[in-house]
């Protein structure tokens, strides 16, 4: 992607500028106890508020993950009551091994629908998105995997 596509396709609450870090300079000036204690203290390159992902966004994956997570696990859950009562109180033999499968099926459906729920979210505070979100999940994926390639990059 260039540039000028990387920056249309920023997160809608991400910060509009980056700063640039200082400039080192080549000598090191004797340094006083007061001014030390001052570099210390040195300012993150955002606030936190320019960081926090906006309160309507956060509810907003915090109901979908509990959709896309809490049902499948709900019925792992349900599965191994429900076949712990066929077997005790119904006399019905059912092969372990299909209890095992089905519920490690669900629970593991459950642990995808986490992901699928923050990313199928609309990270646009002004947009609610699809119900689904299939079209938002494509979007955000493909800033999540813009931002790993770049970091790769800047890493190598």
């Amino acid at each position: 992607m260039s540039a000028e596509e990387s920056e249309r396709s920023r997160l809608p609450f991400e910060p509009n500028k980056k700063r640039q870090k200082p400039v080192k300079s080549q000598t090191q000036p004797v340094v006083k106890a007061q001014e030390s204690s001052q570099k210390s203290q040195k300012q993150p390159p955002f606030t936190k508020e320019e960081m926090a992902i906006p309160e309507v966004v956060s509810q907003r994956m915090i109901r979908r993950v509990a959709a896309f997570c809490g049902i499948p696990t709900a019925l792992g859950i349900t599965t191994l009551v429900a076949s712990y009562l066929l077997v005790s109180y119904a006399h019905i033999q059912l092969p372990p091994i299909a209890v095992l499968l089905v519920n490690m099926g669900l629970f593991g459906i459950g642990v995808l629908g986490i992901t699928y729920g923050v990313l199928s979210a609309s990270w646009d505070e002004d947009s609610p998105g699809t119900l689904i979100g299939l079209g938002e999940f494509r979007i955000n994926w493909g800033r999540m995997t813009e931002v790993w390639r770049e970091t790769r990059k800047k890493n190598v």
